[in-house]
């Protein structure tokens, strides 16, 4: 079998990404630029929303040999769709609210130049996630910084790493086969290896 040199993997795996963009409907994959090098993703150009944004980097997280990604995009928002600060946070507080797993007395909201960051501590990590979810595609929204923190529970290491091993076998879109968990006090640490971002992310869902 010839041996495919890494300028040939590269190109490859760019010419992956961008067709798994122009396949993705939500995204305008004409105006994002995309690189690649040794598994690294790089992309770049101007997004009309955050959802879209957003949803380019989850795209390009489930080609297969996909390491890491590298988002360099703009969000220039159309006329029709700039909001000023105080209605993209009224808006946020509302989406937060209309969540049932957000609890909403837990997070504090602030908004500086369309960007929304969330402060607070929870007690599981879906929901620093919902909260985050539920702003995304609000108009008027250029990013969002989660700064919500988990609480630490009290924890037995075996219990948890015989639940996480168990969970990982139930994750669909996971080869538990080859990932070993470890667990150290209140942390979790995985070991192995998958075939994109996308399988990581989801291996990191389930732990």
């Amino acid at each position: 079998m010839r041996k495919v040199h890494t300028s040939e993997s590269n190109i490859q795996l760019q010419q992956d990404v961008q067709q798994e963009l122009e396949y993705e409907p939500s995204v305008n994959a004409s105006e994002i630029g995309v690189t690649a090098k040794d598994g690294i993703i790089g992309l770049t150009g101007n997004v009309k929303s955050y959802a879209e944004k957003y949803a380019a980097v989850h795209a390009a997280e489930r080609v297969a040999g996909v390491k890491a990604i590298t988002d360099e995009m703009k969000v220039d928002l159309p006329a029709f769709h700039v909001r000023n600060d105080e209605d993209i946070a009224r808006a946020a507080i509302n989406a937060l609210q209309w969540d049932v797993w957000v609890p909403t007395d837990l997070i504090k909201v602030k908004v500086d130049s369309g960007w929304i960051t969330f402060e607070g501590e929870v007690d599981y990590k879906y929901q620093q996630t919902a909260a985050e979810n539920a702003v995304r595609n609000l108009t008027g929204v250029k990013g969002v910084s989660n700064l919500i923190s988990i609480k630490k529970p009290a924890v037995v290491p075996s219990e948890v790493k015989t639940a996480i091993d168990n969970a990982l076998r139930r994750a669909a879109e996971v080869d538990a086969q080859h990932i070993k968990v470890n667990v150290v006090k209140d942390r979790v640490i995985l070991h192995g290896k998958v075939s994109s971002w996308a399988e990581r992310k989801e291996a990191e869902r389930a732990a």
